[in-house]
């Protein structure tokens, strides 16, 4: 900082946990006046701040203590996925909402290339034949030279397709408008033409934020028109996909298998026909969790709130209507 310039504003920070505190905590309250509550204290928090930092991702305490947040200027959440957290208050109002796109990006494009590994190669057939203690000689498949619609074109999206080319797949995207191809995709459809472009495709993988557009958008009309040896890749939201549909697709053979990260419902209820199916994988919406990532999340906010102290434009700022960061913006 120049000498004689002015400090930077000391904004307030109203921090929402749940029971472990935010990372980097020290280098926040370097920066700010931080205020630690829980949701039941959030009204009394958000009275006079300007920033909310919601390490609580999916707490619905911001839109019920909305008439609180009379100061507020931005809101950054430690999630990718927004769209469940917005509401029509939030959306009209101008303050800045931010989300941590790219944080998780690259540790979900290496699950997705691991669920297609695990059922190109028959993991879990080989684990169950172990245990019990029989050695089968068998065949299995290549990936490379198989075709990928990666349903999603954002920052998890794009790091699926370079990961997957690197694997020698042909990677194709699909998003809200169809467009020629770029350097992740060789050629993007629109993700409401699934059912007439799903036949060409070994793998559909599912990356795509849940909003309006993109709920329920995998029904059976999708899963009839995939190929019976393909298989789809769920690494989004659980609500992209209508669970009954895909159960039955599973169940008749319409569709080869399944690897789900995420379900709907979340947890996939005792008994439910998906998790006796040894042609499915199911995993408990762990793909973005490695070692280090609450840290990184943590990294993001506070280099965001460095940017906000000396008013330069924040990262990841999300098109609240669209409820998710537009690729111009990104």
């Amino acid at each position: 900082m120049r000498t004689g310039a002015p400090a930077p504003k000391r904004p307030v920070v109203a921090a929402l946990y749940r029971e472990a505190l935010p990372p980097r905590l020290a280098e926040v309250e370097e920066l700010a006046d931080v205020r630690l509550t829980k949701a039941d204290g959030l009204a009394e928090a958000l009275d006079g701040a300007d920033v909310l930092y919601q390490w609580h991702s999916f707490s619905p305490a911001l839109r019920e203590n909305w008439g609180a947040a009379s100061s507020l200027e931005w809101i950054h959440v430690t999630a990718a996925g927004v769209s469940q957290l917005l509401f029509e208050e939030l959306i009209r109002s101008n303050v800045v909402y931010t989300n941590s796109r790219g944080v998780l990006s690259t540790a979900i494009a290496e699950f997705a290339l691991g669920f297609v590994l695990d059922m190109a190669k028959d993991s879990q057939g080989s684990f169950r034949l172990q245990q019990e203690q029989r050695w089968q000689h068998r065949t299995t498949c290549k990936i490379q030279g198989q075709t990928a619609l990666v349903v999603g074109t954002g920052s998890i999206g794009r790091e699926i397709a370079r990961l997957f080319r690197a694997v020698g797949m042909d990677v194709d995207g699909a998003g809200r408008t169809a467009r020629p191809g770029d350097t992740a995709f060789d050629r993007i459809h629109s993700s409401q033409d699934l059912a007439t472009v799903v036949h060409d495709y070994d793998y559909v993988v599912l990356a795509a934020p849940l909003t309006a557009d993109t709920q329920n958008l995998v029904g059976a009309n999708v899963l009839n028109a995939m190929k019976p040896s393909a298989r789809l890749i769920n690494v989004g939201r659980g609500q992209l996909v209508e669970t009954a549909a895909l159960t039955e697709a599973v169940t008749s053979g319409s569709i080869a298998g399944a690897a789900l990260d995420v379900v709907d419902p979340e947890p996939l209820p005792a008994g439910h026909p998906l998790w006796s199916m040894e042609n499915v994988i199911i995993t408990p919406h762990m793909c973005g969790d490695t070692e280090n990532y609450l840290d990184d999340l943590g990294k993001l906010f506070v280099d965001n709130l460095k940017r906000y102290r000396n008013g330069e434009p924040l990262e990841n700022i999300v098109d609240k209507e669209l409820g998710f960061v537009p690729a111009t913006a990104a």
